[in-house]
Parts: C-alpha cells; structure tokens; sequence
C-alpha cells in the first residue's frame, strides 16, 4: 500500500503542476520566420517584387514549390524527433533483491545503470521513485554545422515548360543559417515491483525547446536587370536581407509506460523482456514531443563476472507518422560498484534506422535552359540517420538517503541532430 501511495502521489502533483508550466509559443512556426524577408506575412515573401507589376516574388514561396517548403519541415521534425527520443533513466535503480524463504535475498551487488536495462526487477512491492533533469545545445544536422546551413531556393517552372525558360527562372535564392537550438528536459518517474518478476512503470518528461536563429538571404541573378529583389527596383536591385528570431516553448512532453517482465533469473545470468510506449502528448507546435505514437520492444539479458555487471539490450522501435522511422535498438556496456555507496555504469546506446521512411530531403533541381545544370537544394546530406553515443556515469547512495547521478552521454556517429554533450543529473529512491 505504502508504494503505491508513493507512485499515486507523484501521478498527482504532476497532473497539478503541468498546466502551470506549460507555455505555447508556436516553436515550429518560428523557424519560416528566418525565411521571411519581407512584410507579406509569407515565407519567401519578397515585398519589391511582389507588388511590382510584374509580380514574380512569389515563385519563391515555399507554399507553392514543395520541394522547397519540405526543408523547412525537415529542419523542425528534426528539433521535434529528438526532443521524444532522448534516453529515458533506467527503470530500475540501487541494489534489486527477491524474496527466498520469506526472507530478501540480493540478486545485484551495484546501483545500477544510468540508461540501459539491467535484466533484474525491483522486487514484490518495491518501489523507485525519481527524477532527473537533462540539458544539451545542438551541434550539427547530419555533421553539418548549425551556424553554416545553407539552403538553395530555385524559382517555380511557370511556361514555356522547362526551368530556366525564361531566363529570369535561372535567378537562385540561397540562404545562409545560424541556428541555436537547446532542450532542457525534466523527467519524473516511478517504477513499482507488482511482482518479484513483474515491474510496472512510467517516465514524464517535461521539456523546454530554445530557438534562437538569424538568417542571410542572397539572391544570385542569372543577369541583370533581374525580377526578383528584396528592395530597389529591377535596374538598382537589393540582392541581400537578413531575418532573425527566437522562440520557446515548455510543456509536457512524450508520456512513457513501462513493463518489464523476468523470465530467467539465476546468479550468473538474467534473462527479461520488456516494452515501452511513448504517448503523443507532447506539443509537436511547441518541438516539446513528436506528435505520433511510438513504442519498442526489448530483449534484456545481464550478468554478473565478479564485481562488474555486464548487461546487453537489443530490441526495435515501432514510431509512427510521417517522416519518422523505425529502428533497430542495440545498448551494451556495465556497471561495477567502486564502493559500496558508488557505482560507475558506462554504455554503448545505439539505433539503425530500417525501412524507407525517416527526415528526407528534395531531390536535386535540374535546369533545362540555357544550359542544363542541377542545383543542390541544401548543404544538408541525404542519409540514415544512424546514431550512437557513449554513456558515462556515476551513481553515489548518500547516507540515509537517494542515490545521485550524474552522466555525460556524447555522440560516437553523427546521424540527425546531434550535440557535443548531453549531461544528467538526477536523484532517484528505492524503497
């Protein structure tokens, strides 16, 4: 009864401080903003050309080329993928015992891992309550840096029919970015024992997106005079502009439920399986979630060789909605106690994207007239967004008191948004 008070107790006070927190501030949206270089109110909006007579600022509006708008697309479901996938603290924590005879009996020596999944569960009973807070400033799309994005904008192929005819169609619109983009993500959990082989779980994250960003906007005419200009006229043309914003957003992001079931136990080996899902509560306006339904499924095996205990994971992951892929999921590393109040953990947490899906950018343009050419249309690369990190950590049992971590997660492969360092720290209790 007492655990379960505990996990109802912390389900309350989050259902009460939510909507306290939550602040909407259109995250997404600001990212077109770096786009507008005008006062229209649309992406690509070049007010010069758009209210002159000949009216050809508009064929640059993302809106009406696809190919186009899909990089802005691209650049938020990125920001929005990773703020619902970043790891979530293990399910179980401190040291895990059964009950032989009536009387516990210990069935690990450590505190345990920071992110994978030791394959032993609490216990009949037991509970783990806690929370953690983890923050990172993005790097780099794809290995390519957010202060050096470049974007191409071609012009839409009006008649005659092929690009480039007329010439004005040849004009490209090219974009310099400096993005700034940082998550601080607070992650309340619980983990209840309904069973010596049977753990019952859930991780609520609540997430704070930061955007700040600045843009240089360079026409590069096929000739002069030109149409497209951002002030001036076709004779004195404007061929340079600068946009700039920020925005953030805090909220409730992904909701996980978790499950964890043994179905080996021994003193050398342990054997579970155990699966997740992650809620679409997250705002994906905000970038606070992914706006889909996502879940895995997880082979979990671990052992003990003196006094490391080593423990693999490997399972899939099942994301739904446009644009998102699904996985294969593959952790290993351990963790050794170095006192009997500390513990260091280290892992290696890995995902392979499967199947076709996954953040795709537009095709190559190719121009028919004068001269076939094609333009790239970003300096951003059409690949799997493999990743994997090293995990680093250390959990410290304070007297009569939680256990401490503190981790450093850094990328081993650049694949999707990527940071220099993801750091934790939390405070979690077993009881």
């Amino acid at each position: 009864m007492r655990a379960r008070s505990l996990v109802a107790g912390v389900v309350v006070c989050l259902i009460a401080t939510t909507p306290a927190m939550a602040q909407h501030r259109g995250v997404r949206g600001r990212i077109a903003e770096l786009l507008s270089f005008g006062s229209c109110g649309e992406p690509l909006c070049l007010d010069n050309s758009v209210n002159a007579t000949n009216g050809h600022g508009r064929h640059f509006i993302p809106d009406i080329i696809a190919r186009n708008g899909a990089i802005v697309d691209f650049l938020a479901d990125a920001i929005a993928a990773n703020a619902s996938n970043l790891p979530l603290s293990a399910t179980g924590s401190g040291i895990t015992f059964k009950f032989v005879g009536g009387l516990p009996v210990r069935t690990t020596s450590s505190l345990g891992p920071v992110f994978g999944e030791r394959a032993q569960t609490l216990g009949r009973g037991r509970v783990v309550v806690g929370a953690n807070m983890s923050s990172t400033n993005f790097s780099s799309l794809r290995g390519v840096p957010l202060d050096r994005l470049t974007l191409n904008f071609t012009h839409d192929d009006v008649p005659p029919a092929g690009l480039g005819q007329p010439l004005r169609e040849n004009d490209v619109l090219q974009v310099n970015l400096d993005l700034g983009v940082s998550l601080l993500v607070t992650t309340f959990f619980a983990t209840l024992g309904l069973s010596d082989a049977v753990d019952i779980g859930f991780a609520v994250p609540i997430v704070h997106t930061g955007l700040t960003g600045r843009s240089v906007g360079q026409f590069i005419p096929f000739g002069i005079p030109t149409s497209h200009f951002f002030a001036g006229d076709s004779a004195h043309p404007v061929l340079r502009a600068t946009a700039s914003t920020f925005g953030f957003a805090t909220g409730v992001g992904d909701i996980a439920l978790r499950m964890k079931a043994n179905v080996r136990s021994t003193e050398r080996l342990a054997i579970a399986l155990m699966g997740d899902a992650r809620l679409p509560t997250g705002k994906e306006d905000d970038l606070t979630g992914s706006g889909h339904f996502a879940a895995r499924g997880l082979f979990l095996a671990s052992s003990r060789l003196g006094s490391v205990s080593p423990h693999v994971n490997l399972g899939y992951a099942l994301r739904t909605g446009e644009g998102r892929s699904d996985a294969l999921l593959a952790t290993g590393g351990f963790d050794q106690p170095m006192s009997d109040w500390s513990t260091f953990a280290v892992d290696v947490i890995s995902e392979w994207q499967v199947g076709g899906g996954g953040l795709r950018l537009p095709e190559e343009v190719r121009y028919e007239f004068p001269v076939v050419r094609t333009i790239v249309p970003t300096n951003i690369p059409n690949m799997k967004d493999h990743r994997a990190h090293g995990s680093f950590g250390m959990k410290f049992r304070v007297l009569g008191g939680p256990i401490v971590v503190a981790n450093a997660l850094i990328p081993l492969r650049r694949g999707g948004l990527e940071s220099r360092l993801l750091w934790t720290l939390g405070l979690d209790g077993n009881f």
